[in-house]
């Protein structure tokens, strides 16, 4: 299945699911179950959960998986409570602060390695909005989602 069979429907699920999980995970130290209804979140995307406080929109966690290595809802799951407890950048969330976040949820497509031979060519290739950079140099690596930009 495609990316573009996730919809919106799709979508407020896997934000709700994201929620749930970092909830349940903060609350009773447990693990989200669920049977997802909708097929596509069965299948592997790449996904990022990114937090943030409200109402400054201040970053608050953003970890996710950029490779299509698990069922998406799965991935969900794990990303969102690792982006909850687990982002060097800052303290683990509180139960005091549930209720001051904002979930997003970044569903990707495989990444797709750009040859250049030069790096004056990089803009030409790049959508700002709609495309991600994920940048690497020996063991170091940064990834940019693409609403970041904008």
């Amino acid at each position: 299945m495609s990316i573009e069979n996730i919809g919106i429907e799709e979508g407020a699920y896997l934000v709700k699911l994201a929620r749930r999980a970092i909830e349940t995970y903060i609350l009773d130290g447990s693990k989200l179950k669920v049977d997802p209804p909708y097929e596509i979140l069965k299948s592997n995307f790449g996904v990022f959960v990114t937090l943030s406080t409200y109402p400054r929109g201040l970053l608050r966690g953003c970890i996710g998986y950029p490779e299509p290595i698990l069922p998406l809802y799965r991935a969900t799951i794990e990303a969102a409570i690792a982006a909850a407890l687990e982002d060097p950048r800052f303290p683990p969330l509180t139960v005091g602060e549930l209720s001051s976040i904002v979930v997003e949820v970044s569903v990707l497509t495989p990444p797709e390695k750009i040859e250049l031979d030069s790096r004056e060519k990089l803009p030409e290739n790049v959508m700002i909005g709609k495309h991600g950079l994920m940048v690497r140099s020996g063991w170091f690596g940064g990834l940019l989602l693409p609403q970041v930009a904008v």
